[in-house]
């Protein structure tokens, strides 16, 4: 009997009256695996995984129940997968992967942390289900938090802002006029709408997101590595408790999904990706979106392929995918669907539609008799044409189906390469320190005071800076010393140019400079803002 295994372009994926073969080079076109409860898409999803890591591809992905966690070590040799291993002529033998365990929580992994500042205030509102008027108060906190050099990093700097730009009460002090007017240019600010912002703060903290927001920050770098044998590392979100705060889930995917494309160069269609990202529960991710909002989730599925990365998508039911969305989606895995309701029956027949018809099978028939670990499966092949759909058997993993123990999972996070980098939360000088030191009037002297000697020199030599922005890596901030000789600028550019020239460097460095790269262009899907 023929045995089969992966290729070097192409993974070995199951195998029905035909083999069926997912091509690396056109991995990064995405794909979706579908399926009822308990019919095998958690292990389909491990055998992807399990190929693109032995292609040297690196993989992220969301572990929900824990079982995505037994790739960590080497699978059993039992019956069931001797028998299935025989059924479609592969040699199977037990493998482990270098995985890394990532927790928001910091409990079954290394934390997994973001900046205010990075995640911005489009995905915050969608966070917090904030309406319009909020969500623009929003914003406006976020604008004069750039235009005052005040770095958001974790959510008490986020009240502490949102509290300085609330307009001054008859016995407030006057340490913060500076913000309040510049807050007060961009619009109204109503007491009661900053009230209701921090009751949504409160629920977000109650839910766990203090633990996300904050520093050290993830690089995208430690996403995206290859082991010492040139395998792709296997990243596992825990995700079990992650679940119980559903819209935290999605839009951290979402946040970071944004991040990838923001940061990626573009490539084409590389020989293979240089990351594979599987988004469990998917649905998530789509339920109760504003249209604005799905408009660049499709954006951010259908450009990101440039960037040499592949999104999966994996769900119960294939119209939890909106359909702008699902046309992306060229590699495909259906698990057994049941037809009990009419909507039942209604995603039975659009999931056969959206495959390429074979003459020698009724797929939507087929996909209410699929067994557990069987499925309809159809990838992309030639110049990117599906394939006609093929009900195939999938090969049985090779690494652990199930879990792992509490003791194996501390074992695996001690040898882990990144053992120390994230493991200790930083809690440096933010908006809230710098916030608290004018109001207690230990702020540094304002700038007309300080226009001289070497503050003056490198005001002028940040001239360019002050007024266009700067393009400092993702995470770093202004120093104190900088942010002064920022402010000495802006005093000293007003006073020689004259009303003018400060009028159109405000302008410009509200609309397209300064914080352009941590406004309009901020984590939340800016590089699409950027085009």
């Amino acid at each position: 009997m023929a045995k089969y295994a992966d290729k070097a372009e192409a993974l070995f994926v199951g195998k029905g009256d035909n083999p069926a073969w997912l091509t690396l080079g056109l991995a990064n076109r995405h794909g979706l695996v579908t399926g009822a409860t308990g019919t095998g898409k958690t292990v389909s999803l491990q055998v992807l995984a399990e190929g693109f890591a032995r292609a040297g591809v690196p993989v992220f992905a969301a572990d929900i129940k824990g079982d995505l966690s037994g790739l960590s070590q080497p699978g059993a040799d039992n019956a069931f997968i001797a028998k299935r291993a025989q059924d479609i002529g592969l040699s199977w033998q037990a493998d482990q992967f270098t995985t890394i365990f990532w927790d928001l929580f910091g409990e079954q992994g290394h934390p997994v942390r973001a900046t205010v500042s990075e995640m911005g205030p489009l995905l915050l509102a969608r966070m917090m289900d904030l309406n319009d008027v909020q969500e623009g108060v929003l914003n406006i906190a976020f604008r004069v938090a750039d235009e005052c050099g005040l770095p958001l990093v974790d959510l008490k700097d986020l009240r502490k802002m949102l509290d300085s730009i609330v307009p001054a009460g008859k016995d407030d002090t006057d340490a913060l006029d500076q913000v309040r007017q510049m807050a007060a240019s961009y619009g109204n600010v109503a007491k009661a709408t900053v009230g209701s912002i921090q009751r949504a703060l409160l629920v977000l903290e109650n839910q766990g997101a203090t633990h996300f927001f904050g520093e050290p920050a993830l690089a995208l770098g430690d996403l995206m590595k290859t082991d010492r044998d040139g395998r792709g590392i296997v990243n596992i979100l825990a995700a079990d408790k992650l679940m119980q705060t559903p819209r935290l889930y999605a839009t951290f995917l979402l946040w970071l999904l944004s991040e990838l494309f923001e940061e990626l160069p573009e490539v084409g269609d590389p020989p293979q990706p240089k990351l594979v990202f599987f988004f469990d529960e998917a649905h998530l991710l789509f339920n109760d979106a504003p249209k604005a909002l799905l408009e660049k989730i499709e954006q951010v599925v259908r450009l990101i392929r440039s960037k040499g990365v592949g999104v999966y998508f994996v769900t119960q039911n294939p119209l939890d995918v909106p359909e702008t969305v699902l046309a992306q989606m060229g590699n495909r895995v259906q698990h057994a669907l049941r037809a009990f309701t009419p909507r039942d029956q209604k995603a039975v027949n659009a999931a056969a539609q959206t495959f390429r018809p074979n003459p020698k099978l009724d797929t939507a028939q087929a996909i209410t008799e699929l067994g557990k670990g069987e499925a309809l499966v159809s990838f992309l092949e030639g110049n990117g044409i599906p394939a006609i759909v093929e009900r195939a058997l999938v090969r049985p993993p090779a690494g652990r189906i199930g879990p792992v123990t509490p003791a194996e999972r501390k074992a695996v996070i001690a040898a882990s390469p990144l053992l120390g980098k994230y493991d200790t939360a930083i809690d440096s000088e933010s908006a809230f320190e710098m916030l608290g030191q004018r109001i207690a009037g230990k702020a540094a002297p304002a700038p007309t005071e300080q226009a001289g000697g070497g503050g003056l020199v490198g005001g002028l030599g940040g001239v360019l800076g002050a007024i266009f922005g700067t393009s400092r890596p993702r995470g770093q901030r202004l120093s104190t010393g900088q942010i002064i000789a920022r402010d000495i600028t802006r005093s000293v550019t007003t006073r020689v140019v004259g009303g003018m020239a400060a009028d159109i460097g405000r302008s410009i460095g509200g609309s397209m400079g300064g914080t352009v790269g941590r406004a309009i262009v901020r984590g939340a899907l800016g590089g699409i803002l950027r085009r």
